[in-house]
C-alpha cells in the first residue's frame, strides 16, 4: 500500500470512496510482492499494479463490484487451464489479491497510519481477509512498537439491526484474537516484512480459520556508505533508488560534503568507526541495515570493520561490504585476524565488494554492489537467468 498511499489519502481525505486491492500472498513466479496494491478511484482511474498488468483488468472490476456492494472478496489468481491470457498469470504463478472499499467511513483509521509513515514512525495495519464468520472480514488492529494499539470503535448504527462495525473496529473482534496477532506482529514490524498469518477462528496458534493479513510500514531500511568517493557518489544514487535511507560518511570535511552527495540523505563528518558505534548505541542499526566500506585504506576500514563484525545477532547488518584489490583485500584480512577477529566473524565480510560484472565506472561498480546487496537478500545465486533452470523468483 505504501506505493499508493499518497493517490488513496488525497481520495480519502476529500471523502471519497476506493477500491482497493492488495496483493497477500504469492506462489511460484508471482510478478509483485505481497503488499502491492492497486486502486480504482472515484473517477474510474487504475493507480498501482498487482501483478504487473497480468490481472489488473480482473482486478479493476472486482473493485468495482466490492465498491459497489460494500463487501469484501479474497481473489485467487493464476494460469487459467482454457486461456492463461484470459485472467491468468502468464509467467506462471499464483496470487491472493484481498479487494476492499476504503472511505472515512471504512477505514476511519489512515489518516493516522498515513501521519506515521510520513512522518517515519513505524506502524502496522492487521486485517482479516478470511474468516468463517462473515462479520469479522475487514476487521482491523492497528500496532506501533510500543505496543499502544488504536482503540476506536464506531458501533454500528441503532437504527438499522442489520448494520455491522466490522469495518470500523480496530480491533479483530476478540481479545485473545487481538493478542496472538500483535505479538506476531510486533516482529514483523522489526523485520519490516508484510505477511499473511493463519490462526484458528478466534486467535488460537493451532488452527486455520482465520487468515490475517499485515502491512509492516517500518522506516526505509538504511544503508552506510563509508568513504567519501566517487564510487560512493554512485552507490548513494542506485541506494536511494532502491529505497534506502542512505548516508556517507567520511572523516575528511573537505570531501563529505552534501553538494559532492545530492542523492544521499545526510552526510556525515566524522570518523567511520565512531559513527558506527555511536548509531548502535542509538539502536540505529539492525538487520535490515546495509554497509558499503569505500574507504580502502586501513586506517579507516580495519577499526570500522572491527566495529561491524563484532556486532550481536540481533544487531549485526544484513550486509557488509569492503571495496579493494585483491592484494588490498588480502592485507585486510590479515591486519583483522592481527585485531583478534576469528574466522567465523570474518566470513561475515563480503569482499571484494560486489557481483563480477565486468564494471569499470563508478556507476557500473555501484549496480555490481546493489546487485550482490540483492542477491544476498533474496537468496539468489548472482547467475545469468537464462543459464538456470527452474522458478525465477525466490
Amino acid at each position: 500500500m505504501r506505493d499508493v498511499l499518497s493517490e488513496l489519502m488525497e481520495w480519502w481525505e476529500a471523502g471519497e470512496t476506493v477500491g482497493v486491492g492488495t496483493v497477500v500472498a504469492t506462489f511460484e513466479s508471482a510478478p509483485r510482492p505481497a503488499g502491492a496494491s492497486m486502486l480504482v478511484g472515484p473517477d474510474e482511474s487504475a493507480v498501482g499494479s498487482v501483478s504487473g498488468g497480468c490481472v489488473e483488468g480482473a482486478v479493476y472490476e472486482l473493485a468495482q463490484s466490492v465498491v459497489a456492494s460494500g463487501e469484501p472478496v479474497l481473489q485467487r489468481y493464476g494460469v487459467s487451464d482454457d486461456d492463461a491470457f484470459a485472467v491468468g498469470l502468464t509467467c506462471g504463478g499464483i496470487l491472493d489479491v484481498y479487494v476492499e472499499k476504503v472511505s472515512r467511513e471504512t477505514f476511519p483509521e489512515l489518516g493516522e497510519i498515513a501521519a506515521d509513515v510520513a512522518a517515519g514512525r513505524p506502524v502496522a495495519l492487521a486485517t482479516v481477509i478470511e474468516h468463517p464468520d462473515p462479520t469479522r472480514l475487514g476487521r482491523r488492529l492497528v500496532v506501533r512498537p510500543d505496543d499502544a494499539v488504536l482503540q476506536r470503535q464506531v458501533a454500528p448504527d441503532a437504527a438499522d439491526p442489520g448494520a455491522t462495525s466490522h469495518w470500523t473496529t480496530a480491533s479483530l473482534g476478540s481479545e485473545r484474537a487481538d493478542d496472538a496477532v500483535r505479538d506476531d506482529v510486533l516482529g514483523l514490524l522489526a523485520a519490516g516484512h508484510n505477511a499473511t498469518l493463519t490462526y484458528g477462528p478466534d486467535g488460537e496458534r493451532r488452527g486455520e480459520g482465520m487468515r490475517v493479513f499485515v502491512w509492516a510500514f517500518a522506516p526505509k531500511p538504511r544503508m552506510l556508505v563509508f568513504g567519501a568517493i566517487d564510487f560512493a557518489a554512485a552507490v548513494a544514487r542506485v541506494g536511494s533508488f532502491l529505497g534506502y535511507h542512505v548516508t556517507v560518511c567520511d572523516a575528511r570535511p573537505v570531501f563529505a560534503t552534501h553538494s559532492r552527495f545530492p542523492d544521499a540523505d545526510e552526510v556525515v563528518v566524522d570518523w567511520p568507526h565512531r559513527y558506527l558505534e555511536a548509531e548502535v548505541a542509538a539502536g540505529r542499526i539492525d538487520r535490515r541495515t546495509v554497509l558499503a566500506v569505500l574507504t580502502h585504506d586501513p586506517k579507516f576500514d580495519v577499526p570500522l570493520l572491527e566495529v561491524a563484525l563484532r556486532l550481536p545477532e540481533e544487531q549485526r547488518p544484513a550486509y557488509v561490504g569492503a571495496m579493494g584489490s585483491r592484494r588490498t583485500h588480502e592485507d585486510r584480512l590479515e591486519r583483522l585476524r592481527e585485531a583478534g577477529l576469528g574466522e567465523k566473524e570474518i566470513a561475515l565480510l563480503s569482499s571484494p565488494i560486489g557481483l563480477d560484472l565486468g564494471a569499470r565506472t563508478p556507476e557500473e561498480t555501484a549496480i555490481s554492489i546493489a546487485a550482490e546487496i540483492v542477491a544476498m537478500q533474496w537468496g539468489g545465486s548472482g547467475d545469468r537467468l537464462g543459464s538456470r533452470e527452474g522458478r525465477i523468483h525466490h
